[in-house]
């Protein structure tokens, strides 16, 4: 029997058998994340899984999909590829959970100037490791190898997921009202966005990531990969136990874009400086960067990744439980009627 292997192809730039064995070393990661429900397994041509809508009125899927973004240049320069799995995976299912959804199951997509096994395993790990995180299952994927469209040492990392709700649990907007508290959920930094930005400001490429930075404790590059925080599961917990009201992952634009997008147009988000702590990297890029507060908080999270919006009578209960399920968080503002945006607030004042 002819094995599928092509000279031809190879001296083009692709070998077919390098993905062979790229499927081969992903499979004992993939295992891992499986959850009940999956029904195949990686090397197929579709990955298949069968919800349990036990209990649910009327199902609903819920989607997204998103990158790394130019976090990922970091993962070649530091020659460190098994975190940024984890940040794409946490880039979708941090935006489905914000549906009240429950992620089911992931597909990652790697687009790669030359497949090399060792580098997509370790990918994929941190795939995994983020499904695992997330609680849910890496049912497929594709790795493209792209000769001449990036260089050979580069790649490309996105992602999908699809999440289930029954529809009358699904967390819409239309419940905030003037007065709910704001409860932000911590960050574990930079998260996977402005990116471009932290590289302008430290000269990526040019600086030395493995240097001690006295602000930091650590090496700038160990920070500035440090994985994003999945909340999927504390968040399961809490809608479990409190009525949330909206919830906003802050990610891509900061506060100042995601926040309205979990309130009426009739309101604004008044936020209260001072009320969590600002992971010390925030500080550090704003001085570099010579960058308003402005633009720092339409930038970056400032430590906080997530914020669920509350009744006033729920805040301590929101705080105790997300606390309790392995995030810190805290009340940091509320809902007062406004025109859809965001002010911020001296604390005590």
């Amino acid at each position: 029997m002819a094995k599928s292997y092509s000279d031809s192809y190879k001296d083009a730039g692709v070998d077919v058998t390098a993905g062979y064995e790229s499927v081969r070393l992903i499979q004992a990661d993939a295992a891992r994340t499986k959850v009940p429900g999956v029904l195949d397994s990686i090397g197929g041509f579709g990955g298949l899984f069968a919800p349990d809508t036990a209990g649910m009125k009327k199902p609903v899927l819920v989607s997204g999909t998103d990158g790394v973004g130019t976090k990922i240049k970091l993962a070649f320069l530091m020659d460190k590829h098994d975190t940024v799995g984890i940040d794409c995976v946490a880039m979708c299912v941090n935006d489905v959970i914000c549906a009240g959804a429950k992620p089911l199951f992931f597909l990652d997509y790697i687009a790669c100037g030359k497949n090399i096994p060792e580098k997509i395993a370790a990918i994929v790990k941190g795939v995994a490791d983020g499904c695992v995180q997330a609680g849910c299952a890496l049912i497929g994927g594709e790795t493209a190898e792209h000769p001449g469209l990036m260089p050979e040492e580069e790649y490309d990392l996105a992602g999908f997921t699809v999440g289930i709700a029954d529809e009358e649990k699904i967390i819409d907007k239309a419940s905030v009202q003037a007065g709910d508290v704001i409860v932000g959920l911590a960050s574990s930094g930079v998260h996977s966005n402005g990116f471009s930005l932290v590289r302008k400001v430290f000269d990526i490429g040019n600086c030395d990531l493995s240097a001690y930075t006295e602000e930091l404790g650590k090496p700038l590059g160990e920070t500035l990969l440090t994985p994003t925080v999945i909340y999927v599961k504390p968040v399961l917990k809490l809608l479990e136990e409190v009525n949330v009201h909206s919830l906003a992952h802050i990610t891509g634009g900061g506060f100042h874009e995601n926040l309205p997008r979990a309130f009426g147009e009739e309101f604004s988000a008044e936020i209260t400086e001072g009320s969590w702590d600002i992971p010390p990297i925030f500080p550090l890029i704003q001085k570099k960067g010579a960058i308003s507060d402005h633009d720092m908080y339409n930038t970056f999270n400032m430590g906080i990744g997530m914020c669920a919006v509350v009744a006033p009578e729920d805040a301590a209960k929101t705080v105790n439980i997300l606390r309790e399920n392995g995030v810190n968080a805290n009340v940091i503002g509320r809902i007062i009627p406004g025109d859809h945006s965001v002010v911020f607030r001296k604390e005590g004042v």
